[in-house]
């Protein structure tokens, strides 16, 4: 849609010339053809290096923005950015398709189908799954009953998903009005799922906000664990059961972590990295070590200091 239509409906003026809006995202990934917004200094550096089509702003920033980025100026960027996406928000319906099947597939009569799916060979999809719009599965990939896939996920072959799992769900994200109401922000991204992935039961992968959250290949997912949205978990990785992982959340290679551990989100965990049980990782962690505790710290150290800390108590009491 044009920008100045955009804009209309966000009560804001447009300073420059009119261009065509096809969709949302961050300033690092905007295209000339994408709105983008800037509301975390954070992000200061990439203004200048943007290529999005126009950027949400407050005024003191709009300088550091290329001439060839509209500045779209206002107190709230964030919130406008919420109304925003709504504009761009998938158009769920309730009607169904018949999937484009490979050879050899078995589908229950059970499962239910969106518009413009598209199945590999060998694919085994049982009753009770409901697979959305635009859905791609790979070859020899096992669908598990009451599984539910949103639309535009992409999955890989030789994959398996177990019972309960929902794949494409929205993400958390709300920005908040000066009074206190919450905004949904509308997550019109997607998911991909790479090969030999297998995900175990109860498991929730939230789409993106803007671009893909990514399980790369290899990746083994135990049961009860969420994914937020944008979060990339990378190859060949294990997560155990009720494992959180928050928003934007990177994981290098062959990443492992123990039960009920957890992520603040917008961090990395290095290749080859082990988080022990129930710790939490609030900051970026380098690879090849294996960390514990909360906050996460290397493991010897959490030992050592545990070590400490049961010392003082007994010198304490007695």
């Amino acid at each position: 849609m044009l920008l100045s239509s955009i804009l209309k409906e966000l009560d804001l003026q447009l300073k420059g010339s009119d261009k065509e809006i096809n969709s949302i995202h961050t300033l690092s990934e905007a295209g000339s053809d994408q709105l983008s917004f800037f509301n975390n200094d954070k992000y200061k550096d990439e203004l200048s290096s943007t290529k999005a089509g126009a950027v949400l702003i407050e005024e003191k920033y709009a300088h550091l923005l290329p001439q060839d980025t509209v500045a779209i100026i206002t107190n709230e960027p964030y919130l406008k950015l919420a109304l925003a996406s709504k504009m761009f928000a998938y158009k769920l319906q309730a009607k169904e398709g018949t999937p484009k099947a490979g050879q050899d597939c078995d589908i229950s009569k059970r499962a239910n189908f969106g518009e413009n799916v598209v199945l590999g060979d060998n694919v085994i999809v049982m009753a009770g799954v409901y697979i959305g719009d635009h859905v791609t599965i790979g070859d020899n990939t096992i669908i598990n009953p009451n599984v539910s896939v949103y639309h535009n996920t992409k999955i890989g072959s030789n994959c398996i998903i177990h019972s309960g799992t929902v794949v494409g769900g929205d993400g958390f994200g709300f920005a908040h009005t000066r009074t206190g109401e919450h905004v949904k922000i509308y997550q019109n991204g997607n998911v991909i799922i790479e090969d030999d992935v297998e995900i175990g039961s109860n498991c929730t992968i939230d789409r993106a906000v803007f671009g893909s959250t990514i399980i790369r290949k290899g990746t083994k997912l135990d049961n009860l664990i969420q994914v937020a949205h944008n979060c990339d978990i990378g190859a060949y990785s294990i997560l155990t059961s009720q494992v959180g992982l928050s928003g934007s959340t990177v994981l290098g290679r062959n990443v492992v972590m123990g039960g009920q551990s957890a992520s603040a989100g917008h961090l990395k965990i290095g290749d080859f990295a082990t988080i022990a049980a129930k710790s939490g990782v609030t900051k970026t962690l380098g690879g090849g070590k294996t960390y514990g505790g909360f906050p996460a710290v290397e493991h010897t150290l959490w030992l050592r200091s545990q070590a400490k800390l049961a010392l003082l108590l007994k010198k304490q009491k007695s």
